[in-house]
């Protein structure tokens, strides 16, 4: 067995580790246990969550799709499983500044036997049927490190430690982070993963694909009137208040209880660096169709989060030496169906079984850690995954165009079924910012308090805590671009596309700009890591626990 890599820290040995609690993580984690079963072996399993509890971090909008579910727990309704309010009618609507046009709604949106629900109440469940099985599950606790044997492959990972001091010295209640040592590590930590992405850096897994392209998903919870409430219903939108080029659009569940889902994403290749997605989300509750279901309600939750747009093309090589990406980590999110939650857990359970299949080949023999699991990928081409998500590829990035480019060239590509000759390709998103001299400046009304909101109410609801006193994990490569070149050239767009008010320009003592983090305002949405023009901030996990807590969300 592997020993420690760092002196004073504890280990820990499992056959796979799993890092991140949501849907893909869980679904591996517990599919690994049913196969373990089935044959009569023993696997040890642990799942690492960041998030204070399960379910803490996990932001979706959420019309469920039960495909996965149903293979993964045939009996989920026996079970329990908190799918309570069925989808019974879509409206689709294109926006003007004071109408709504009903649009046929696309075929990939039809959600009628779907269920809208809290993605983070089902994550718990997940959970419960995880541990049930056998599985060790650690919340609170924070992968921050790839841990690598001496031919370089992947030997686990590393918790963070705890206790730090602001400069990084340790602090007085400092502990040591642990190491988890696995025959398989599987990241699973959801858009854009701080680990993840120094193992695509690495491997160079993205070689033979294009880049990643992403959307800033925007949330609110709100009870409303019980004589507005209509369980089951189900709205979408595009066009106001966004313009012609810039990609996005809103939706709006009814769910139990009083309660609507509303949201807005915006694609984060928009050009103009003074637009804010926060406050486009804000503008578009006052529009009389959405206006209409809020009055006389009010807020009881917020949440943002990046989510990915890339589809099929934008895939990595999903394996490497000693592990595998699942879920969003990897980019599994069919766009034009507005879901990813399906075909998250679907990859979860492809992992499972080709890391089993490996792990069972290997048996206990010397050198059965670091091995590539290469079945994965040619397990997936034969799930259904890959086909639903090829036959939508060029439908997201057809709407670089433009909005009426992109809903014809959508029209094309679900009239022939995705079978068109060609393959769109898509675009790195901080590349897509305009100087701010080319741009309008935008301006955008005070809120009411009411149905429109500031950022720092908003970010007071997601319950976002960090620890006082320890380093800030939002680090800058070079503390003087936001000042010398984002200012000039982009007028910092950090102050406006951060949806928590992370990032300030404020003035020194000698009247000097000065950029301000603001680390505890920070919801892990990770836009900063994936939109900054200059690719400064690398977004890395601050102690375990920290973060929001979205309740219900």
């Amino acid at each position: 067995m592997p020993e420690a890599l760092r002196t004073g820290r504890e280990v820990m040995e499992y056959d796979v580790v799993v890092v991140g609690g949501g849907p893909a993580g869980i679904s591996c984690a517990i599919r690994l246990k049913q196969l373990a079963a089935e044959s009569g072996r023993e696997v040890s399993v642990c799942v690492l969550e960041k998030g204070s509890e399960l379910g803490a971090h996990i932001l979706s909008g959420a019309v469920f799709e039960t495909r996965a579910l149903v293979e993964l727990f045939p009996d989920w309704k026996e079970r329990g499983a908190p799918l309570k309010t069925v989808a019974k009618s879509d409206r689709f609507l294109f926006l003007t500044a004071r109408r709504g046009y009903r649009l046929p709604t696309p075929p990939q949106m039809h959600n009628t036997g779907n269920y809208i629900i809290s993605l983070g109440n089902f994550v718990r469940w997940l959970g419960e049927q995880a541990e049930a099985l056998g599985v060790e599950i650690f919340p609170g606790f924070a992968a921050a490190e790839v841990l690598y044997d001496e031919g370089g492959a992947v030997l686990g990972v590393a918790t963070g430690d705890m206790g730090l001091n602001k400069d990084g010295s340790k602090g007085e209640a400092f502990e040591a982070g642990v190491e988890l040592h696995a025959r398989q590590t599987v990241l699973a930590e959801g858009c854009h993963g701080s680990l993840t992405k120094t193992l695509i850096a690495k491997y160079d897994l993205r070689k033979d694909c294009d880049p990643q392209t992403y959307g800033l998903g925007i949330k609110e919870l709100w009870e409303i009137l019980p004589e507005k409430s209509c369980p089951g219903e189900v709205l979408h939108t595009i066009g106001w208040p966004l313009d012609r080029k810039t990609y996005g659009g809103s939706w709006l569940y009814h769910m139990e209880n009083n309660l609507v889902s509303i949201g807005f994403v915006i694609g984060l290749d928009y050009q103009n660096p003074y637009l804010s997605p926060f406050e486009e989300m804000q503008r578009l509750k006052t529009h009389p169709e959405i206006r209409k279901v809020l009055e006389g309600g009010r807020r009881v939750a917020y949440g943002a989060r990046a989510l990915v747009e890339g589809g099929i093309q934008s895939l990595p090589n999903p394996s490497f030496p000693g592990g595998v990406l699942i879920g969003d980590t990897a980019g599994f999110l069919n766009v034009p169906k507005i879901k990813g939650n399906h075909t998250a857990m679907k990859s979860g359970m492809v992992a499972a079984e080709s890391v089993f299949s490996l792990l069972h080949a290997t048996g206990e023999q010397e050198g059965a850690y670091g091995l590539e699991c290469s079945s994965y990928l040619h397990n997936l081409r034969k799930s259904w995954i890959w086909p639903e998500l090829r036959a939508v590829r060029n439908i997201r990035p057809g709407f670089r165009y433009g909005l009426w480019a992109g809903l014809i060239n959508a029209a094309w590509e679900t009239l022939v079924r995705g079978v068109s000759p060609w393959t769109l390709r898509n675009h790195a998103d901080y590349k897509q910012l305009k100087k701010a001299a080319d741009c309008e400046r935008l301006e955008y009304a005070k809120p009411d308090g009411i149905l429109t909101f500031d950022r720092l109410s908003s970010v007071q609801l997601s319950n976002t805590n960090h620890a006082e006193g320890q380093p800030v994990h939002l680090k800058l490569k070079d503390p003087n671009v936001p000042i010398s070149v984002n200012l000039p050239e982009y007028a910092e767009p950090a102050q406006r596309y951060c949806p928590a008010a992370v990032y300030e320009v404020v003035k020194d003592e000698q009247g000097n700009p000065k950029f301000q983090i603001n680390s505890q305002n920070c919801v892990h949405c990770k836009t900063c890591d994936i939109k900054d023009p200059s690719q400064n901030i690398d977004w890395v996990v601050p102690q375990g626990g920290d973060g929001p807590n979205y309740p219900g969300m």
